[in-house]
């Protein structure tokens, strides 16, 4: 998903060039036309591709590839064309004047898009979202989707950012530094020792072209979620926009071959999406298909003749929309985002799916006719390589200002409330029979919804050497501050249905002189009996195991049951039996706590949204469990060195599961328990514990 990438002239300088060639813009060496009206109607219709699919079909388009392949051959153009006329260019200048040139309409878009977020989306996305405008800004959406693409504990992965769409201008923006050091470099080599520039150009974007295609190839067959987003696998789609540039005056194609290939590149290129999945299958081999057709349209420009597809592409509509498709590829996507989030609904209706669509177009045009237009038409910022500074920072800061401002807001509304948490917020204590709530009636919720994403428990330090844990799991080992001298060790074994416990044990370990470490792996239940279809996960369940049998600790800690989604279906964790035996042999105690319920929905969205007393969110304990715990029957006939704990009572109190209790959230999503809420039942779980267990 991209846009608008290199500069491209305003009407007014598309003018002054039509009557002074050579002034106001700069000539491409693939023709002596200063302005290609083909290229803008491309935009045109890969945009209108893009918004289409998203807006209606929920799909991927293959538009934005056709927009990286256009900007690499526009810069390159340009490039060689200064090269050219014997001009060097100033990198930091040149960078300058790019990005003063991108970030307006971009950070006003971002400013935008979180002002909507504040208003519109419940607070649990605001985390994500102020996070995920960041790094818009700074050109590294697409490392920290690749980075969120194998983070277990990253927000909900099937919920849609308003800022995703950013992946591929971040990577256009590492382009545009990269590249020009490429043009310099080679244009350095080319003068000093009398080559030929645009043959030493079409050299190394041949070869930046293999080396990329080769491993996005690979990567895109290994992991094809991280390729997407990956620049070294996307470069190759600029290395052919570029080596397009470098050879179009060289071609000679019949006309009505270039009329052909002209009008099956728009048809290929337009029928992308509907035959391919783009968004599971791309950036690999395939992804030539939308680069090549938008090629063949370029270059059936410079022979189409009057029945050229060239002549549709200029067509003044398709002109006029291209002048605006950077502001539109902008704009829709959060637009649509937050209007589904909004509505409450997975896809867009056609009136939903319209309003969407006209409010982008209304948006887009403003920002290109009141931001970007009169920004580009300033020379100020031009002058001096200071004023080019102080042009991007200002710029910089029409984004960083409101992200600033909420999370500054979110951090006051948080140290207040926790300053009256002790009184305030007294989570599972409220169970207690005999408690005398103090709490005031308006007291804030915690933590705080906008917090909630965050809101894991982690040991404070990593695991000390006298532990002896190898390397291949040693970089996934935490501990509690207890040194060697604890009376007990303590591992805890599993997923994060496991961690989540750890808030609520780490302090009665501490109270006892125990020590506490963790061994988990997102995603992963602790089976290692049982093989899975999750490779890395056998891997590392195989290397706890090893690790344990050669290292007994005085216990281990894990998940008994496995919990389905608001179903009653709960079952034993697989190959318990074995788990227990295998551990139990060496010595080690096991202590199996019962899972928590799951949900199909969000349950902290559903009390941010509804309330925490509607009837959304407080579905009964019979839906949502077994109704016996399965642990009770397994715990009658292990009882050496086993103990069975259920917790169920604290988070589903008189047969009813809540999102609230003692004004804390009980869980962070559909599934797992939230920190502060699991500290608050840490007294109980102590005493639960030291009864099932016998010690002391």
């Amino acid at each position: 998903m991209t846009t608008e990438t290199t500069d491209w002239p305003t009407p007014t300088e598309r003018t002054t060039a039509a009557r002074h060639p050579g002034r106001g813009t700069e000539p491409s060496p693939a023709a002596p036309r200063a302005f290609r009206p083909e290229i803008q109607g491309l935009r045109a219709v890969a945009v209108l591709l893009v918004v289409l699919y998203h807006v209606w079909l929920g799909r991927v388009s293959g538009g934005v590839d056709v927009f990286l392949m256009i900007s690499a051959f526009l810069m390159t153009g340009q490039f060689v064309a200064r090269h050219r006329r014997g001009e060097r260019t100033k990198l930091v200048k040149h960078w300058l004047h790019v990005f003063r040139r991108l970030m307006p309409a971009a950070v006003v878009t971002i400013a935008g898009t979180v002002a909507a977020t504040v208003l519109f989306l419940p607070a649990t996305r605001w985390s994500a979202v102020l996070q995920q405008g960041l790094a818009s800004l700074a050109y590294a959406e697409n490392w920290l989707l690749q980075s969120d693409a194998v983070n277990y504990y990253a927000q909900n992965h099937e919920l849609a950012s308003p800022f995703q769409h950013f992946w591929s201008l971040s990577i256009q923006g590492q382009i545009f530094i990269l590249f020009p050091l490429l043009f310099v470099a080679l244009g350095a080599i080319a003068r000093r020792f009398r080559l030929r520039y645009e043959r030493l150009l079409a050299y190394a974007f041949g070869a930046v072209f293999a080396a990329s295609f080769i491993y996005s190839v690979i990567d895109t067959l290994v992991n094809q979620v991280q390729a997407y987003f990956s620049l070294p696998a996307r470069v190759w789609e600029f290395a052919l926009g570029s080596l397009l540039a470098l050879v179009i005056d060289r071609v000679r194609i019949r006309p009505w071959i270039a009329v052909l290939i002209g009008w099956l590149g728009v048809a290929s290129i337009v029928a992308c999406g509907i035959v391919l999945n783009v968004e599971t299958a791309f950036p690999g081999a395939i992804a030539l298909w939308p680069t090549l057709s938008g090629a063949a349209v370029i270059l059936a420009a410079q022979h189409g003749g009057r029945f050229g597809a060239h002549r549709f592409l200029a067509s003044r509509p398709l002109r006029k929309l291209g002048d605006i498709s950077y502001g539109l590829y902008l704009w829709h996507w959060p637009v649509l985002v937050i209007a589904l989030t909004w509505r409450d609904e997975e896809r867009a209706g056609w009136l939903l799916g319209t309003c969407a669509i006209l409010l982008s177009l209304v948006l887009a045009w403003a920002t290109i006719r009141f931001v970007d237009r009169p920004w580009r038409a300033w020379k100020w910022p031009e002058v001096r390589l200071r004023n080019g500074v102080v042009g991007v920072v200002a710029c910089a800061l029409v984004a960083i200002v409101p992200i600033a401002g909420v999370q500054a807001t979110i951090q006051t509304k948080s140290n207040a409330a926790e300053a009256k948490a002790d009184v305030n917020n007294p989570g599972a204590a409220v169970l207690v029979p005999g408690y005398t709530s103090q709490a005031s009636p308006t007291a804030q919720l915690l933590p705080l919804a906008q917090n909630l994403p965050n809101d894991w428990y982690a040991p404070p330090s990593k695991c000390s050497a006298d532990l002896k844990v190898p390397a291949s799991i040693q970089g996934d080992c935490l501990m509690t501050n207890a040194g060697s001298s604890a009376s007990k060790t303590i591992v805890v074994v599993g997923d994060s249905h496991a961690e989540q416990w750890t808030a609520a044990l780490a302090p009665v370990a501490a109270q006892h002189g125990w020590r506490v470490v963790t061994l988990l792996l997102g995603g992963c239940i602790y089976t290692p009996s049982v093989t899975t279809p999750n490779t890395a996960c056998n891997k590392f369940n195989a290397d706890v195991s090893a690790y344990l049998a050669a290292n007994p600790p005085s216990a281990v800690f894990m998940v008994g049951t496995v919990a389905s989604a608001s179903s009653s279906a709960e079952t034993l964790t697989p190959g318990l039996d074995q788990t227990v035996a295998a551990l139990t042999a060496k010595g080690t105690e096991v202590v199996a706590i019962r899972d928590n319920p799951r949900y199909t929905f969000d349950m902290a969205d559903c009390v941010v949204r509804n309330g925490a007393s509607s009837a959304e969110c407080n579905p009964s304990l019979s839906s949502v469990l077994a109704q016996q715990d399965p642990l009770e029957a397994f715990a009658a006939e292990h009882t050496d060195h086993f103990a069975a704990i259920d917790m169920t009572d604290l988070v589903c109190p008189n047969g009813t599961c809540t999102g609230v209790i003692g004004n804390m959230y009980v869980y962070m999503d559909d599934n797992h328990l939230t920190r502060t809420y699991a500290a608050s039942m840490s007294s109980q779980l102590g005493e639960r514990l030291l009864a099932a267990t016998g010690w002391s």
